[in-house]
């Protein structure tokens, strides 16, 4: 493999990881595909991106291609993809678990905002003009009176509970 194209598929790689972890699994997908299908597939290096598209396919709801791709990397050369194949194998394969709707959080489907969204903008004021900054001003001074500074005795049972112990300590020999 030339310099160039060993270039190539590793920003194809790159853009799919990156792509996968901003949850963008379909365009992943295509990055990743596009990276195995430039790179020797019998390699260690592309055992590894053919198993981030196994998760890929898996995350873009494409499970039937995630179960074939993780069976053929099951005659991988490296022993450390035939592994992380059958692992991911025997996840996919699976049953999957009836879960009732009460035990689920539904997680809002943010695909259709945009990374750079001109509507949103940091520091500025709010459609209506102003600036919902706060003013800082110094605390009210509290009023004395007002505080209860009856002596509890708490402080005094407390200290000389300490003593207690710490003169049992002594005594013993700790």
């Amino acid at each position: 493999m030339s310099g160039e194209s060993l270039e190539i598929v590793q920003e194809q790689y790159q853009a799919g990881k990156a792509a996968f972890e901003r949850g963008q699994y379909r365009q992943s997908v295509e990055f990743l595909a596009q990276a195995s299908a430039l790179v020797d597939r019998n390699t260690r290096f592309g055992g590894e991106i053919q198993i981030w598209l196994v998760t890929a396919y898996e995350a873009a709801n494409q499970r039937q291609e995630a179960i074939a791709l993780c069976k053929q990397l099951d005659r991988h050369p490296s022993y450390e993809i035939r592994q992380q194949s059958r692992r991911l194998l025997y996840i996919l394969e699976a049953p999957q678990l009836n879960r009732r709707p009460e035990w689920l959080t539904q997680i809002p489907d943010l695909g259709a905002i945009a990374d750079n969204e001109s509507k949103i903008r940091l520091g500025k004021p709010a459609a209506g003009g102003k600036s919902s900054s706060r003013s800082l001003s110094p605390p009210e001074p509290v009023d004395l009176s007002q505080v209860n500074t009856k002596d509890n005795r708490f402080i005094w049972v407390a200290l000389i509970g300490v003593l207690l112990i710490l003169g049992s300590l002594v005594w013993w020999g700790f």
